[in-house]
Protein backbone atom coordinates (compact mmCIF):
# COMPACT_ATOMS: atom_id res chain seq x y z
CA UNK A 1 0.00 0.00 0.00
CA UNK A 2 1.41 3.42 -0.53
CA UNK A 3 -0.26 6.68 1.32
CA UNK A 4 0.22 9.76 0.90
CA UNK A 5 -1.19 13.25 2.28
CA UNK A 6 -2.58 15.94 -0.32
CA UNK A 7 -0.52 18.54 1.46
CA UNK A 8 3.23 16.24 -0.48
CA UNK A 9 1.74 16.49 -3.45
CA UNK A 10 3.20 19.17 -5.94
CA UNK A 11 0.63 22.07 -7.42
CA UNK A 12 1.08 22.07 -11.48
CA UNK A 13 -0.64 25.45 -12.64
CA UNK A 14 -1.78 25.86 -16.20
CA UNK A 15 -2.76 28.93 -17.63
CA UNK A 16 -3.28 29.36 -21.51
CA UNK A 17 -1.83 32.17 -23.35
CA UNK A 18 -5.01 34.32 -23.55
CA UNK A 19 -5.91 33.51 -19.94
CA UNK A 20 -9.57 31.99 -20.72
CA UNK A 21 -8.58 28.42 -19.53
CA UNK A 22 -6.61 28.24 -15.58
CA UNK A 23 -6.49 25.88 -13.08
CA UNK A 24 -3.92 24.54 -10.17
CA UNK A 25 -3.97 20.37 -10.21
CA UNK A 26 -2.87 18.34 -8.14
CA UNK A 27 -1.71 14.41 -9.46
CA UNK A 28 -2.50 12.33 -6.69
CA UNK A 29 -2.14 8.92 -8.55
CA UNK A 30 1.33 10.07 -9.98
CA UNK A 31 2.35 11.00 -6.54
CA UNK A 32 1.56 7.42 -5.33
CA UNK A 33 3.41 6.11 -7.58
CA UNK A 34 1.83 6.28 -10.99
CA UNK A 35 2.87 6.54 -14.16
CA UNK A 36 1.21 10.06 -16.76
CA UNK A 37 -1.18 8.61 -19.18
CA UNK A 38 0.12 4.62 -18.44
CA UNK A 39 -2.27 2.09 -17.11
CA UNK A 40 -1.36 -1.13 -15.37
CA UNK A 41 0.31 -2.08 -19.47
CA UNK A 42 3.02 0.51 -18.59
CA UNK A 43 3.17 0.14 -14.98
CA UNK A 44 0.48 2.57 -14.11
CA UNK A 45 -2.55 2.46 -12.16
CA UNK A 46 -5.70 1.55 -13.84
CA UNK A 47 -7.19 5.43 -13.02
CA UNK A 48 -5.69 8.76 -12.59
CA UNK A 49 -7.10 10.79 -10.00
CA UNK A 50 -6.49 14.57 -9.44
CA UNK A 51 -7.24 17.68 -7.23
CA UNK A 52 -8.05 20.45 -9.41
CA UNK A 53 -8.96 24.21 -8.14
CA UNK A 54 -10.75 26.09 -10.87
CA UNK A 55 -10.38 29.86 -10.29
CA UNK A 56 -12.81 32.41 -10.56
CA UNK A 57 -13.99 33.65 -14.25
CA UNK A 58 -12.22 30.44 -15.92
CA UNK A 59 -12.50 27.21 -17.74
CA UNK A 60 -11.01 23.87 -17.10
CA UNK A 61 -10.39 22.81 -20.77
CA UNK A 62 -11.91 24.00 -23.91
CA UNK A 63 -14.41 21.91 -25.26
CA UNK A 64 -14.49 18.40 -25.44
CA UNK A 65 -15.13 14.71 -25.67
CA UNK A 66 -13.11 11.53 -25.30
CA UNK A 67 -13.31 8.57 -28.03
CA UNK A 68 -12.45 6.01 -24.69
CA UNK A 69 -11.97 7.58 -21.74
CA UNK A 70 -14.77 8.16 -18.71
CA UNK A 71 -14.08 11.27 -16.14
CA UNK A 72 -15.77 11.33 -12.83
CA UNK A 73 -15.98 14.37 -10.87
CA UNK A 74 -16.65 15.39 -7.31
CA UNK A 75 -17.24 18.85 -6.41
CA UNK A 76 -15.70 19.36 -3.02
CA UNK A 77 -15.92 23.56 -2.75
CA UNK A 78 -17.27 26.16 -5.03
CA UNK A 79 -19.70 26.42 -7.48
CA UNK A 80 -20.02 26.30 -11.24
CA UNK A 81 -20.98 25.16 -14.43
CA UNK A 82 -20.35 21.32 -15.87
CA UNK A 83 -21.79 22.23 -19.38
CA UNK A 84 -22.94 18.73 -20.96
CA UNK A 85 -22.45 16.94 -24.06
CA UNK A 86 -25.99 19.32 -25.61
CA UNK A 87 -23.94 22.39 -24.53
CA UNK A 88 -26.69 22.65 -21.46
CA UNK A 89 -24.68 24.90 -18.62
CA UNK A 90 -25.62 22.85 -15.84
CA UNK A 91 -25.26 24.24 -11.90
CA UNK A 92 -22.83 22.50 -9.99
CA UNK A 93 -21.47 22.92 -6.37
CA UNK A 94 -19.89 20.95 -3.05
CA UNK A 95 -21.46 17.61 -2.68
CA UNK A 96 -22.46 17.20 -6.31
CA UNK A 97 -20.68 14.02 -8.41
CA UNK A 98 -21.16 13.67 -12.23
CA UNK A 99 -19.86 11.67 -14.76
CA UNK A 100 -18.69 12.27 -18.44
CA UNK A 101 -18.97 8.61 -20.51
CA UNK A 102 -17.06 8.29 -23.72
CA UNK A 103 -18.01 10.33 -26.56
CA UNK A 104 -20.22 13.23 -24.24
CA UNK A 105 -18.53 16.56 -24.69
CA UNK A 106 -17.89 18.61 -21.66
CA UNK A 107 -16.37 21.21 -19.74
CA UNK A 108 -16.35 23.25 -16.65
CA UNK A 109 -16.62 26.77 -16.08
CA UNK A 110 -16.11 28.76 -13.07
CA UNK A 111 -18.87 31.27 -13.33
CA UNK A 112 -18.67 32.17 -9.42
CA UNK A 113 -16.36 34.78 -7.27
CA UNK A 114 -14.67 32.22 -5.53
CA UNK A 115 -12.39 29.07 -6.24
CA UNK A 116 -14.44 25.81 -7.58
CA UNK A 117 -12.29 22.63 -6.00
CA UNK A 118 -13.13 19.17 -7.54
CA UNK A 119 -11.73 15.31 -7.73
CA UNK A 120 -12.04 14.21 -11.30
CA UNK A 121 -11.11 9.96 -11.62
CA UNK A 122 -10.13 8.75 -14.86
CA UNK A 123 -9.56 5.70 -16.23
CA UNK A 124 -6.95 4.90 -18.58
CA UNK A 125 -6.42 3.13 -21.90
CA UNK A 126 -3.93 2.37 -24.21
CA UNK A 127 -5.51 4.79 -26.84
CA UNK A 128 -7.58 7.53 -27.02
CA UNK A 129 -9.14 10.62 -29.42
CA UNK A 130 -10.07 13.70 -27.92
CA UNK A 131 -12.49 15.27 -30.03
CA UNK A 132 -12.85 19.77 -30.08
CA UNK A 133 -16.54 19.63 -31.79
CA UNK A 134 -16.14 23.34 -31.72
CA UNK A 135 -12.72 23.95 -33.32
CA UNK A 136 -12.58 20.43 -35.22
CA UNK A 137 -9.40 19.39 -33.65
CA UNK A 138 -8.20 16.14 -32.76
CA UNK A 139 -5.71 14.92 -29.76
CA UNK A 140 -3.93 11.45 -30.71
CA UNK A 141 -3.01 9.49 -27.37
CA UNK A 142 -0.37 8.04 -27.02
CA UNK A 143 1.00 10.37 -29.57
CA UNK A 144 -0.09 13.52 -27.86
CA UNK A 145 -0.54 15.30 -31.44
CA UNK A 146 -3.02 18.16 -31.81
CA UNK A 147 -4.57 17.38 -36.01
CA UNK A 148 -7.24 18.59 -37.80
CA UNK A 149 -8.93 15.64 -39.78
CA UNK A 150 -9.60 15.78 -43.19
CA UNK A 151 -11.99 13.38 -45.29
CA UNK A 152 -10.09 10.43 -47.33
CA UNK A 153 -11.30 7.46 -49.25
CA UNK A 154 -10.78 4.43 -47.39
CA UNK A 155 -8.81 2.65 -49.88
CA UNK A 156 -6.72 6.33 -50.79
CA UNK A 157 -2.70 5.67 -51.01
CA UNK A 158 -3.36 1.96 -50.31
CA UNK A 159 -2.97 -0.13 -53.21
Amino acid sequence: MRLINQSEVPVDRKKSPRGAFELARQHISLALGGVKDEGPWGGGHPFDVERVVLFPGKKNYPYHAHAAQTEYYIVLGGRGQAIDGAGKSNPIEAGDHFICLPGEAHQIVNDSDRDLEYLVIADHHRADVTVYPKTGKRNLKPEGRIVRVTDADYYEGEE
